[in-house]
Parts: structure tokens; C-alpha cells; sequence
């Protein structure tokens, strides 16, 4: 298994986007999607104190956060990320789009690229995702993409896992 902290931050892309470092100047327009252990960040300030977190999760080897980029602009239209038991050799694989991105075919790039990566580089031999139950959008993309319902949690919340 190769966990993160990399010797440079990895960037991987497909013809459709680049998942890349969030930098300081990106953060403005991702506060409605910047989340930190379920809160969501109101302000910049909130955005960059939660982006400060994430990235020392990254340099103690607990997660990895990607910035989603369009590969025609480099602008910032969502999050993708493993956090959540990569020393077991497993991930929780997180996602978010800006809402005018939604159904354009990000979220599916970003997953593929973020799947391949975390059994290919890091080594994961579990992958899961978290979702609601009422977001039928991402039960689709998760199931389309050969997840697979495991668990129903408290919360209206729903538990996937890649095969």
C-alpha cells in the first residue's frame, strides 16, 4: 500500500476534468460544497479553516481530497475524496458538484479517475460510499458505476460498496 502523504500532491485526469489540489483561490467559489465532518462552511473563513483541517488529514496519511477541475477552464466545479480507514487498506470515497455541474458527467469522471487511483496507487481493497436516501442521483451513479447496497444507517443515510 502507498498512502498519502506523495512527494507531490497527485493529479490525475481523464479528457473531461483534472482532480487536483484545492488552493487558496479556489476556495470562494466551493463554500456551499466545503464540508468538514458533516459541517458545512458558511463563510470563506469557514472554508479555509475546514480546508486547513483536510489538508492535515492529507499530511498524516488519513485522506486524500481532490479538487474536481474542468479540463477546459481548471475551475474548481466540486470535491472528490478518500477518507476514512486507508491504513486498513480501505476508503470511503466522498463527492460533491456545485449544483450547475450536476448530471454533465463530472461526477462520473471524477469517481472513475478516484476508484482507479485508490485501488491502483494506494493499494484500497475496500471502497465505499455514504449517501441519502433520497438522492436518487448519486444511488444511480453509484450503482451504475457496480456499487452496491450494503447497509441502511440511522439518519436516512445509505452505505454502497464498489465489487
Amino acid at each position: 500500500m502507498r498512502l498519502p502523504p506523495y512527494d507531490n500532491f497527485p493529479t490525475i485526469a481523464d479528457d473531461k476534468i483534472i482532480l487536483r489540489e484545492i488552493v487558496a483561490s479556489d476556495l470562494g467559489e466551493l463554500i456551499e460544497i466545503s464540508f468538514y465532518d458533516g459541517v458545512q462552511a458558511k463563510t470563506l473563513e469557514e472554508a479555509a479553516t475546514m480546508q486547513s483541517k483536510i489538508n492535515n488529514d492529507y499530511r498524516a496519511g488519513n485522506s486524500i481530497h481532490w479538487g474536481i477541475a474542468d479540463n477546459t477552464t481548471n475551475k474548481i466545479v466540486g470535491t472528490c475524496s478518500y477518507y476514512r480507514g486507508l491504513d486498513k487498506g480501505e476508503g470511503e470515497l466522498g463527492c460533491i458538484l456545485l449544483k450547475q455541474f450536476q448530471g454533465k458527467g463530472f461526477m462520473t469522471s471524477a469517481m472513475l479517475l478516484a476508484i482507479d487511483f485508490g485501488i491502483n496507487t494506494i493499494g484500497l481493497k475496500r471502497i465505499w460510499a455514504i449517501t441519502s436516501q433520497d438522492n436518487s442521483g448519486a444511488i444511480r451513479l453509484l450503482e451504475r458505476l457496480n456499487f452496491i447496497k450494503v447497509n441502511d444507517l440511522d439518519g436516512n443515510k445509505v452505505e454502497y460498496e464498489l465489487l
